[in-house]
């Protein structure tokens, strides 16, 4: 048992290896050169230059976003007059987010106070022929106020209790807010990859304070230089800033951050990219954006009064996505080893063709393959058979070979020789009487002599009668 674990245990050292046969076929070894030349241009051209596969990666990119826009704008409109717009007014949220909004067109519905008045006829649940028809105490569905009961037959609707009057519909055909296609917006950017610990702005690092307040973003001359003017941002969108304002829309800013960080610091630039968002389809219910809001005012009786304001504009999403790259050794062996795999399923496939898929398939199997045929092992069990019933055999015959007369007549010859040449007395041998042997029907008797001198040994042979 021990010798058998020895055994195992030193055949682990034992280095093996394969043979290979090679077989001369053109066709076969073309084959498989191209299908080698193939994975390793994949290898080097795409896995390692294209997708940099001996890098590890990180697309968990940590970001914030501060906006800030700057231009004024003057409306004049019948009911309001002269109106000076600033940042302060046409921005929403005024914080500077990463989501905003920028008023371009919009109705005013000035001098609204809390009373009785008719419902607009636009809203199909305010319409009526009867007092029946207005439940007193509903709810206008889409409407603007709460039903009492009373059917106006001049407008055809239902008297409701809401801020009068009721907000005018008629969009104007053209931006009152136009000129917001030259206001400018200041988008700051801070990326952070927690990985590899880096972290980078898309503002130029430098202590010039007029540098902001000169330049504009250019690819180019000014890639760190983040000021867009309005109209050449949404002009990048493939659509015109005028036609968009006048109805709103919503444009999406993304900002990406792709760094190979085995190069130099200033090699890892943000790219932007622009694109509207909203559906772009004439005359749809689906395009445009716009909401409501409202200023609030007291007279001098102190009764409260409100400007309503339905807004179109232009909502612009700012979106971060990046991801950043560093040599390593792991991957760099993953990628070489999924290399080594395919050149392998190659050969495999080269060897499924010249084993079955050819005329001489039958020849390169047989130098391929070598079969051991049954016979080979039973005939090594037959001799293993026979010497295990030769030994046995061998064993009884050298037993009866030692209890025959001759053999006991050579050992007690060569015990008195050997006590003559030492000088001590021979040892008492047992006189054995006449014997027999089967075969010839002969007899012997031995004398010996205990005097002087050296002894004599006389054997006599007689015949018996």
């Amino acid at each position: 048992m021990a010798g058998g674990a020895g055994l195992f245990f030193f055949s682990l050292l034992n280095y093996k290896t394969e043979k290979y046969v090679i077989a001369e076929n053109k066709k076969i070894g073309i084959l498989f050169r191209l299908y080698q030349l193939a994975i390793l241009g994949y290898l080097i051209g795409w896995v390692f230059v294209v997708k940099k596969g001996y890098q590890e990666r990180e697309e968990s990119i940590q970001s914030s976003v501060i906006t800030k826009l700057k231009g004024v704008s003057l409306t004049n409109i019948s009911g309001s007059g002269l109106q000076l717009w600033g940042a302060e007014d046409y921005v929403m949220p005024p914080q500077g987010e990463q989501v905003f909004f920028i008023v371009t067109n919009y109705i005013e519905t000035p001098n609204q106070r809390l009373g009785f008045c008719a419902e607009s006829p636009r809203v199909p649940n305010g319409q009526c022929f009867s007092d029946n028809d207005c439940a007193e105490g509903d709810s206008v569905i889409a409407g603007h106020g709460i039903k009492t009961g009373l059917c106006i037959n001049s407008t055809g609707t239902c008297e409701i209790q809401a801020w009068c009057p009721v907000e005018y519909n008629r969009r104007p055909s053209v931006a009152l807010l136009g000129e917001a296609e030259n206001f400018t917006i200041y988008i700051k950017n801070f990326i952070r990859f927690p990985k590899f610990e880096f972290s980078k702005s898309n503002v130029l690092d430098t202590d010039d304070n007029t540098y902001l307040k000169t330049c504009a973003y250019d690819k180019v001359d000014h890639p760190y230089c983040p000021i867009f003017r309005l109209g050449d941002l949404v002009s990048r969108t493939g659509h015109s800033f005028q036609d968009m304002a006048v109805q709103g829309g919503s444009v999406g800013i993304l900002i990406e951050w792709n760094c190979d960080l085995d190069k130099d610091y200033s090699q890892c630039n943000p790219q932007y990219s622009f694109t509207r968002l909203d559906m772009n389809v004439n005359n749809s219910v689906t395009s445009g954006y716009n909401f409501r809001y409202a200023r609030y005012f007291k007279d001098v009786s102190g009764e409260t009064y409100r400007t309503l304001y339905k807004v179109y504009g232009i909502r612009f999403d700012i979106m971060i996505n990046g991801q950043a790259g560093k040599f390593n050794v792991v991957p760099t062996i993953i990628a070489i080893g999924s290399g080594l795999a395919l050149i392998g399923a190659g050969a495999f496939a080269c060897d499924m063709i010249l084993l079955y898929m050819m005329n001489t398939s039958s020849f390169y199997r047989e130098r391929k393959f070598e079969i051991i045929k049954k016979e080979r092992s039973s005939k090594h069990r037959d001799e293993k058979t026979e010497h295990r019933d030769r030994r046995p055999r061998k064993h009884t015959r050298e037993k009866e070979d030692s209890s025959s007369p001759k053999k006991v007549e050579e050992i007690e010859l060569t015990a008195m020789s050997q006590s003559l040449e030492t000088g001590e007395n021979p040892p008492a041998v047992e006189k054995r009487g006449p014997t027999v042997p089967r075969n010839a029907g002969q007899r012997y008797s031995a004398l010996l002599s205990s005097q002087g001198g050296v002894p004599k040994h006389h054997i006599t042979f007689s015949s018996q009668k």
